[in-house]
């Protein structure tokens, strides 16, 4: 029988228990989402769901870091090519849609830093799990974008519309910690706890009630549904962004490693 996971390149996967599908993002570079890993994040929650051996999935990062966000190569080429951008816009929206419509619950463990694309299935995970010192950065606005990946569909319904435009129209760093405060994540652990608890939590979701747990997910999820027309704009505009000048200054004052001076606003 064909493996469905053969194909994959950017995420690896593991069985912690024979009904949990463990996915790791590792590439080598604190796993940033490169195009490849951008578009496998998009296709791997369609395979989790037709997957009959999988009743519970875990998405996490190799080695210290969970994601670091966008690959800079990536951005600018959103930047430079149409094509390549109303590409990564579809991937985009796929990430989000397809976690949200994926049958089979899904456990996040997150650690070192969590940013980007990465981020977004951290957060849309139905149960989201963060070492207490992890520092979780929505880093749109810094870029010179909208936040579109996923924040406005999820952030104010989990920590309140307050919180959510604090951290993301600032790009203020976030600790696992008070991510749990504010109900942002489901747990904070320390660091030697994350995978354990990760496969604890996965494990008893692997072995409930498949038809109620599932029905469950299906069911709080169309909060998220609901709130779709707010994703599909912050999206949108977003990838208007990476046609304007803000864009370009926020990717050169990340390479140039110095405070972006944007100009003047739209």
């Amino acid at each position: 029988m064909t493996d469905p996971y053969a194909r994959y390149t950017r995420l690896r996967f593991d069985r912690p228990h024979p009904k949990v599908l463990r996915i790791t993002m590792d590439n080598g570079r604190m796993n940033a989402a490169d195009d490849a890993m951008h578009a496998e994040l998009a296709e791997i929650w369609r395979d989790v769901d037709r997957d009959g051996s999988v009743n519970a999935a875990i998405i996490t990062g190799a080695g210290n870091v969970f994601s670091a966000g966008g690959d800079f190569k990536m951005i600018q080429s959103n930047i430079d090519d149409f094509h390549a951008r109303t590409r990564q816009w579809r991937e985009a929206r796929d990430i989000v849609y397809n976690i949200i419509n994926c049958s089979k619950p899904v456990v996040s463990a997150m650690r070192g830093v969590a940013v980007g694309a990465g981020l977004v299935c951290g957060m849309l995970a139905d149960v989201s799990i963060a070492t207490k010192d992890c520092r979780i950065i929505d880093g749109h606005t810094r870029l010179g974008v909208a936040a579109g990946d996923h924040a406005a569909i999820i952030w104010p319904l989990l920590c309140g519309m307050a919180k959510a435009k604090y951290y993301l129209l600032l790009c203020e760093q976030l600790l696992g910690e008070e991510a749990e405060r504010i109900g942002l994540v489901s747990l904070a652990v320390e660091d030697a706890d994350l995978d354990p608890k990760a496969v604890e939590v996965a494990t008893k979701l692997a072995e409930g009630a498949q038809g109620a747990i599932r029905f469950t997910k299906y069911a709080l999820n169309n909060w998220l549904r609901q709130a779709g027309p707010i994703f599909d704009t912050s999206l949108g505009l977003e990838f208007l962004g990476f046609s304007g000048p803000e864009v370009k200054e926020g990717l050169a004052s990340h390479l140039e490693k110095r405070k972006p001076s944007f100009p003047p606003g739209v």
